[in-house]
């Protein structure tokens, strides 16, 4: 079912590894086996505040708006002036390379120990600086991410008391790579090319797909947020009917706009819907779980470490970490599942979209438990 299979594990119990020593990569080194395509390279702020200031920030809770660099900073401000102790963080605010494909990819191969290489810009800024420094500390191959003249994006990730995710202030005006300047060697070599849903990047998109296929790349597609689906899900159901979406991520909020927006809605039918597109189908439920579809059969696996959640902030990215390793592992659909349950959980329990290396170990100890493949982590 992955791009490779391997031996399954003892059923006997094994000890949970260490997280690996981040090295860097090389050009002489093998393809990455994942990409991940993230046009502009980002730095996100996560804090958690209260409603007060919320409340004083327009857009819809959940989602996410663009803003101008003066208008960030002001935010920025508000946020260390109102910030809320975090009851197991160093720091009550983070401030780390973000993005859904990075915290993806990032996971994969700090956690799972699977090559991992990024297809961007990030500007030649301390931010930039900021992001190649974390995500080459994680291993991630940053040999395609190409410095340009500018400003590196930035996001404020404002968090509730309770551990939501509420609203993502994003500066507007930041460098990202565009579709001419893709080259085919980009890609060759390597087996999965990871993207996020962004229509004003369509172009960018498009091309990027249409090389990695040539190539012989999977290609996984994560819908991004409720707001892009809703307000671009003509051109979203275009791309998936190319047929070259090999495996496509929904969150709830995002499967119900795929269908209408109907405040009541199925998750099954979302999911039947993406199926007749892609080969693999998943719509993450928060704290009920997952489903999943590959082919006629179904599965439906738990949430894993909810009750301790901290900051939902990139819990469906880690959650797509684990799926991802399952396929490139071989692992059956529903031990894809629960290894992106594991990891998901993993990453709710401190504040950001990065696993503490602590609660990778959690991680290890619930795959572990479950007779799950763990990784070949090499030191």
């Amino acid at each position: 079912m992955g791009a490779e299979a391997e031996h399954r594990m003892s059923p006997s119990p094994a000890p949970a590894p260490a997280p690996p020593t981040p090295v860097g990569r090389t050009d002489g080194d093998a393809p990455p086996m994942v990409l991940g395509l993230q046009l502009s390279a980002l730095i996100d702020h996560v804090a958690r505040v209260d409603w007060s200031l919320l409340n004083r920030i327009p857009g819809d809770r959940g989602g996410s708006q663009q803003v101008c660099i003066e208008e960030l900073n002001h935010i920025l401000a508000e946020v260390n002036a109102q910030i809320l102790p975090c009851r197991d963080d160093l720091s009550p605010i983070r401030t780390i390379a973000g993005g859904s494909v990075a915290n993806t990819i990032r996971g994969l191969s700090a956690g799972f120990g699977i090559s991992t290489g990024i297809i961007g810009a990030c500007g030649d800024d301390s931010q930039g600086v900021l992001f190649v420094s974390n995500m080459s500390f994680s291993g991630v191959d940053l040999t395609r991410l190409r410095t340009k003249k500018g400003h590196t994006a930035q996001c404020a990730c404002l968090v509730d008391a309770s551990g939501n995710r509420t609203m993502r202030p994003c500066l507007s005006s930041a460098v990202k790579l565009q579709a001419n300047e893709f080259k085919k060697e980009d890609f060759k070599g390597s087996k999965w090319l990871v993207v996020r849903y962004a229509r004003q990047n369509m172009e960018q998109i498009l091309e990027a797909i249409r090389i990695a296929k040539q190539e012989g790349l999977s290609v996984s597609l994560d819908l991004a947020s409720f707001e892009m689906v809703r307000d671009y899900r003509t051109q979203l159901i275009d791309l998936l009917e190319t047929g070259n979406i090999d495996l496509c991520f929904a969150n709830e909020d995002e499967a119900r706009e795929l269908l209408g927006g109907e405040l009541t809605f199925d998750p099954e039918e979302a999911l039947a819907f993406l199926a007749k597109y892609c080969k693999w189908a998943v719509v993450t439920l928060a704290s009920k779980g997952c489903i999943a579809k590959h082919g006629k059969q179904v599965v439906q696996v738990a949430a894993t470490g909810e009750s301790n959640a901290v900051d939902a902030t990139g819990a469906g990215d880690l959650f797509a970490s684990g799926f991802l390793y399952g396929l490139v592992k071989g692992l059956a659909l529903e031990e894809c599942c629960k290894v992106g349950a594991c990891s998901g959980g993993s990453v709710v329990r401190a504040l950001g979209g990065e696993v503490r290396p602590e609660n990778w170990q959690w991680m290890y100890k619930q795959m572990n438990a479950s007779g799950l493949l763990l990784p070949d982590l090499k030191n």
